[in-house]
Order: structure tokens, then sequence, then C-alpha cells
């Protein structure tokens, strides 16, 4: 199947959900508009076994195709998934604990509630992927492209260097595709580097954290929690940090315009 544009990528990914609401406002998001009790959401249409045969059956070069497939509470954990495509496939509460998904397509897939602890995701592709309440402390995301949704996830000791979680400003057709991170937990987690341009990270606790060189330029930041965490040559440029405590971050002297973020005299500084 030819690699398609992120935009159709995701519109078939809700068209899959069984349940699309025509009626949904725009205010809504996602998880409102399908059916999380339907089979394609509970169910799993092929076993572990199963996929292990089929990976074992690829010729040199070849991948294992599983787009949409409902693979719903699996424990795929330690398994080689690297010759495997999971676009817009159902992994709701599945288990990839310390599973190789080294640039594995993971984009528009839907897993809430699942686990990826200790997993490998260098170089994965999770454009617009539904992460929420997911566990991936300790995951390695280096270098991927994150703009998937990891409200409420357990992300402490992640790994995501490098990684770009900016906004797509291009394809907005289904909403501002971007990292969101709200009330999540980032602690100890290391985003050296990393791109988080226009990235929603509100509510969330980044005590920690090592975000030497990150760009958060234009994000969003409300509530957020930045004790001990490195800002070396961070940049704030434009960032609201409306209600976030800014006041114990490490090397905030570092820090590049921080006196240009929004919001300033709101941040706490205690």
């Amino acid at each position: 199947m030819p690699r398609m544009s992120k935009v159709l990528q995701v519109s078939i990914a809700i068209v899959l959900a069984v349940a699309f609401n025509p009626a949904a406002s725009p205010a809504q998001s996602m998880l409102d508009m399908v059916d999380l009790s339907s089979d394609q959401f509970t169910k799993a249409e092929m076993s572990r076994a199963d996929i292990e045969a089929a990976i074992a059956k690829l010729a040199p070069g070849e991948k294992l195709d599983l787009f949409g497939k409902a693979l719903n509470k699996l424990d795929l954990s330690g398994m080689d998934l690297r010759r495997v495509s999971l676009q817009a496939a159902r992994l709701m509460g599945s288990d990839f604990s310390n599973a190789n998904l080294e640039g594995v397509n993971l984009d528009s897939a839907w897993s809430l509630n699942s686990k990826w602890t200790g997993a490998n995701l260098k170089g994965a592709s999770l454009f617009g992927t539904q992460l929420v309440g997911a566990n991936l402390e300790g995951a390695d995301m280096t270098g991927a492209r994150v703009a998937g949704d990891f409200s409420k996830a357990n992300l402490k000791g992640a790994k995501l260097d490098g990684a770009d979680l900016s906004a797509d400003e291009k394809n907005q057709s289904m909403g501002l595709m971007r990292g969101t991170f709200r009330s999540a937990d980032l602690t100890g987690a290391s985003m050296k580097g990393a791109n988080m341009r226009r990235v929603l990270i509100e509510y969330t606790v980044l005590n920690g954290a090592d975000l030497t060189g990150a760009s958060l330029a234009g994000s969003e930041l409300g509530g957020s929690d930045f004790t001990g965490a490195d800002v070396t040559g961070a940049d704030f440029e434009g960032a609201d940090v409306n209600s976030a405590r800014i006041g114990a971050m490490k090397n905030a002297d570092q820090a590049l315009n921080l006196d240009k973020s929004k919001n300033l005299d709101r941040a706490i500084r205690n």
C-alpha cells in the first residue's frame, strides 16, 4: 500500500472507528466520535501466535501490513515488530512492554490505557496516535514523530531526544495535529533537542526533565510543573506559561527567550 497523506490517514482511522458521529461539534475530541465499546475497540482479529507466524513467513525486505486491524488486549511484550506496520490499528489495552518497534508506523492507531514500558520506538511515526492513559515509562522515542495524544499518560523516564512533537502547520482539516500531553507525567523524561513548537503540555509534571536545547516556542504550558527541569538553551519564545511552576527550573538563566513568553507575570515563581 503506498504511503498516504497524513490527513487521509487520520480520516480513514476515524471512518474505521465504526460509530462516527456526524453531529459531533468541532469542539469535541476524537474520543467523543467513536464507540469504544464496539468490537473494533474491544476484540482482536489475530493472536500473538498469528502475528509471530505471519512475521516468520515474510520474504526479505517485506513488511506485515496490519492496517486498521483490531488487536486489542493482546500481549505483544518483548516482540520484534520492526517489520510490522500498525497504521490505524486498534491496540486498546495491549501490552508492548520491551517490544522493538523501531521505525514502525503507528499513525492514527488507537492505544488507550495500553502498556509500552521500556519499548523501543526510536524513529517511529506516531502521527494522530491516541495514547491517552498509556504507560510509556522508560520508552525510547528518540527521533520519533510524536504528534499524538498522550493525555494522562505515564512517561516517567521516557526518552524523546531529537523527537518532533511539533504542530503540523500544513494539514489541519481534522484539527491541529500536535503532541498533546495534558495532565501527563514526564518526570525525569529526556527531551534534549526536541522540536516542541506549539505543543500542548498543560497541567503536566516535568520534574527533573531534561529540556536542554529543546524548542518550546509557541507551546501551551499552563499549569505544568517544571521544578528541577534543565532548560539550558531551551527556547520559550511565545510559550504560554500561565500558572506554570517555573521558579525552580534548572539553569533558568540559560534558557532562551523566557522573557518573551506569554503570561510570564502569571507564572508561579516560588
